[in-house]
């Protein structure tokens, strides 16, 4: 992104052919919501119409809606499956108090609206949902070349420049002809695209933005600061490179704009470590013996990212993992278990936690993934070793106990994983662990992988929760059963039995009803506009 842009929010993109001008076109296409307006300006035979019906194409997914202009209706409409789309060519109003008589005010916010000839409109054209694009004949290219200026208000910004900064990325990385097909996202502010050439080579397009602080809860900081969660795409560039280094398959980075937050990278594939019946054994035991594979070296905690630029991998310290737990007081209590728990329980749930993590931290620390399972291990069958596991979603990590991300593993969130492949589980990986160090403790790393099985469930129980009543998005609840089954299964370890005696007596709840879910796996809910990283910013 140039200062410029960065500065005002003002883009220039200089559009060589017609093909370049239809690129825009869908690509602003693909950031429309409801209620935005698109104000098309320019001399005729700038290139207004060509950019007008382009986009209504990609809107319609139809490319092959004839779209006329509404030069003599005013206002043409459009249903399509993202909703209701308005064209409107003002070039015959002569006054504002016109548009009255066409209804087109009163359909603002009803439609995605595209607008020529705005100017006729006066101030009838609300600013706020308004993006302008000014079209301009290229004087170093006449014949095909046009040079667009976009700019928008607060609402466009950061949508803008993921577009413009995700267009100019995939051309200079030779991409520009690949077709952009929006992947299925997670609960977290990034979003997804896989390119695919013509060829049929495909990448992924990996959109991140930086992260925006949210309201301070604690000590100035927001829970994004105490989580450690990423707050730029760097985080994502270091770990990737780290993992790379030592023959993990993390993917290769082909691109990068580290500024907007913007990748492309290899693509993995789609091949899970689950069946149709749930895990599959065999590729959950080599994803654990890969952990042990990590965790027998020495892992460096300061990763470069680019020249002069390093990533400081945070502590997995105490603030971080009592934040997480008390998700479960602030959402899972109220809005499903339906109970408002008093200061004194509240303390009494922290104190106890205290207690649990004092035992963590006697163990040296080593990276910790920390999303550990089946949604980002993919099966490289055609490579050998540790590198058929395929690593993504690592932008979190941090420097915590070497029990978290096999809990991650072995009590995996979206799949049912029985009881008796989790003990599989923790053979294999102390197997291999003893195997390169004979004194590795197994009964103390059993009783810190509980412990931080009932911290990383109560933390997902709080997040599930909070998905559904802040974000709207109730598709998550469906897992709440078998986060629950974990968390009681942790619970079962005695050196937790003060935090189950908790549990019973302040979330009956968790004990009402223990039916063991279904072993099958779950897609998770089909991505929709409010996954897109600019509307969006989770905390997970």
């Amino acid at each position: 992104m140039s200062d410029e842009a960065a500065r005002t929010g003002t883009h220039t993109v200089v559009l060589p052919d017609e093909a370049a001008t239809v690129r825009l076109a869908q690509d602003i296409a693909d950031i429309l919501k409801t209620g935005d307006i698109v104000a098309l300006s320019g001399h005729l035979g700038a290139g207004k119409s060509l950019l007008a019906r382009a986009m209504l194409r990609r809107l319609a997914g139809d490319p092959t809606l004839e779209a006329p202009s509404p030069t003599f209706t005013l206002v043409q409409s459009y249903d399509s499956p993202r909703g209701l789309l308005l064209h409107a060519d003002l070039y015959r109003v002569r006054s504002p108090d016109e548009l009255d008589d066409i209804g087109l005010i009163e359909d603002l916010d009803l439609a995605m609206t595209i607008v020529e000839w705005p100017d006729r409109a006066g101030g009838r054209l609300p600013a706020g949902r308004r993006l302008d694009i000014v079209l301009e004949v290229d004087p170093d290219n006449p014949e095909t070349g046009r040079i667009a200026t976009l700019s928008g208000g607060v609402l466009w910004r950061q949508r803008l420049s993921l577009a413009i900064g995700a267009r100019r990325l995939i051309d200079e990385a030779g991409w520009s002809e690949a077709k952009r097909e929006f992947m299925l996202g997670d609960a977290s502010s990034r979003a997804y695209e896989r390119l695919i050439r013509p060829s049929g080579e495909t990448a992924i397009l990996m959109i991140s933005p930086p992260r925006p602080d949210g309201p301070a809860i604690r000590q100035g900081k927001p829970y994004s600061a105490i989580a450690h969660l990423a707050e730029t795409v760097d985080a994502f560039v270091a770990m990737d490179k780290a993992l790379r280094s030592l023959g993990l398959s993390a993917p290769d980075i082909l691109a990068q704009d580290l500024v907007t937050g913007l990748l492309i990278i290899e693509d993995l594939g789609a091949e899970p470590v689950v069946g149709a019946d749930g895990p599959i054994p065999e590729r959950y035991e080599a994803a654990a013996r890969l952990l042990a594979e990590l965790h027998r070296h020495a892992l460096p905690t300061i990763l470069p990212v680019a020249e002069g630029r390093d990533h400081v991998l945070p502590d997995y310290d105490r603030e971080a993992l009592a934040i997480e737990t008390e998700l479960v007081l602030d959402w899972y209590a109220p809005h499903i278990a339906g109970v408002t728990l008093p200061a004194v329980t509240r303390a009494e749930f922290s104190r106890i936690w205290e207690k649990l993590f004092d035992e963590l931290f006697e163990t040296p620390a080593t990276w910790t993934l920390r999303d550990y399972h089946s949604p980002n291990l993919l099966w490289l069958a055609d490579r050998v070793g540790h590198a058929r596991l395929g690593l993504i979603d690592f932008q979190d990590s941090v420097l915590g106990h070497p029990a978290y991300d096999l809990v991650s593993l072995g009590q995996d969130a979206r799949v049912d994983v029985p009881a008796a492949l989790e003990l599989r589980l923790l053979a294999a990986y102390a197997g291999a662990r003893r195997g390169t160090d004979p004194g590795f403790d197994v009964p103390g790393f059993a009783r810190a992988y509980a412990i931080l099985g009932a911290q990383r469930n109560t933390k997902i129980a709080g997040i599930f929760a909070r998905l559904d009543r802040r974000d709207g998005k109730p598709g998550y609840l469906k897992h709440l059963p078998r986060i629950e089954a974990y968390l009681r299964r942790n619970l079962e370890q005695p050196a937790l039995a003060e935090l189950k005696a908790w549990y019973e007596t302040y979330l009956p709840k968790l004990y009402a009803g223990q039916e063991k879910p279904e072993a099958k796996v779950e897609a998770d809910p089909t991505p929709t506009e409010q996954d897109r990283p600019e509307l969006k910013q989770d905390e997970v």
